[in-house]
């Protein structure tokens, strides 16, 4: 595949899991192309173009000709500039890295994070929030993030790679959204009742069975295991946690229990607060579940994956039928 090709298919596998379906992704873009319309010409001179197609700010290409063929691409959950040398040292010993994946973006992908956290309020909406008080709620947080993001040195990784002329790329959100998509259905299938059967369904998945074998398994907190659920909700897109103030919302629409990646201790004790179980899946293992898949379809067209960096690589088949772990395994150069 080109390195284009790649990226365009993390844009619509993303698109396609999306919570917001497709005619919340075009009223997105069209807000995007809005905002681009008011803006004075000299913000117009350094807006990005890919807003009005890519619903993704944290998915780019940050480094290579789009038109690279990968053959082998080297993927992790947080590559740095010391993944960026790894890439050059396997290099080195024959191994043909011809891309770096990393799924937590960097450069442009990162400071611009804040900007895929809009979903949320579209998904707290299908849920009973209103959609005014779900928008003004996280458009508060946004810009918090925003805040937070502006003293990261954000290109490190990113002129390591153009240096070692690696080309280099990010997919956050549309890997989120697979997790989001396959728990989701994961949960409606199983259908548990109890915090104990919550735990149990995500333990029956290779990703967060590996983990709890190294310490790192789903987390319950002080939720009896013979608690009632309630309505499970999935908490895993939308860029990073959202505010405080939802929570309240969220247990006003019934929700019993929150499955998420992690949570802040101060949204942790609001949840407490409002009678809502948190269970916590876990970070590199959810986040392992959305790149494998992604991985899987990339090396269902010809692409060998080597993981790295928090990976754990599970494949599936296109039924999402698990053939294989294979932990840091490389391909035979």
């Amino acid at each position: 595949m080109k390195l284009r090709e790649i990226y365009q298919t993390a844009v619509r596998i993303g698109i396609e899991a999306d919570p917001r379906g497709k005619q919340g992704i075009d009223e997105f873009l069209a807000r995007q192309k809005k905002r681009y319309d008011a803006l004075p010409d000299h913000l117009k001179a350094v807006a990005d173009p890919e807003e009005f197609t890519n619903p993704f700010s944290d998915t780019r290409i940050y480094v290579g000709d789009p038109d690279t063929e990968v053959t082998t691409l080297l993927g992790g959950v947080d590559m740095n500039t010391g993944e960026v040398l790894l890439a050059d040292r396997l290099r080195e010993k024959g191994v043909p890295v011809d891309a770096i994946y990393t799924h937590h973006p960097e450069g442009w992908g990162l400071t611009k994070l804040d900007s895929v956290m809009e979903v949320q309020a579209d998904i707290w909406a299908t849920l009973g929030v209103p959609i005014q008080a779900g928008e003004k709620l996280i458009l508060e947080r946004m810009d918090e993030v925003r805040r937070r993001l502006m003293p990261v040195n954000y290109d490190q990784a990113i002129d390591a790679a153009r240096l070692l002329e690696v080309p280099f790329l990010s997919a956050h959100t549309p890997t989120d959204n697979l997790v989001t998509d396959f728990l989701t259905k994961w949960f409606d299938e199983k259908e548990p009742a109890t915090i104990e059967d919550v735990q149990k369904a995500l333990l029956e998945i290779p990703e967060y069975r590996i983990a709890a074998q190294k310490g790192a398994g789903p987390y319950v907190g002080k939720s009896s295991g013979a608690s009632r659920a309630g309505k499970v909700w999935v908490d895993m897109t939308g860029g990073t946690e959202g505010p405080k103030k939802v929570i309240e919302r969220l247990a006003d629409s019934g929700v019993g229990t929150v499955v998420g990646m992690h949570m802040s201790q101060e949204l942790r004790d609001e949840a407490d607060k409002h009678s809502i179980h948190v269970i916590i899946a876990g970070h590199m293992s959810s986040d392992s579940l959305g790149i494998n898949l992604f991985l899987d379809e990339l090396e269902r067209r010809g692409v060998k994956t080597i993981a790295t960096s928090g990976l754990i690589r599970v494949h599936r088949d296109e039924g999402r039928k698990v053939i294989g772990e294979e932990p840091g395994a490389l391909p035979v150069a």
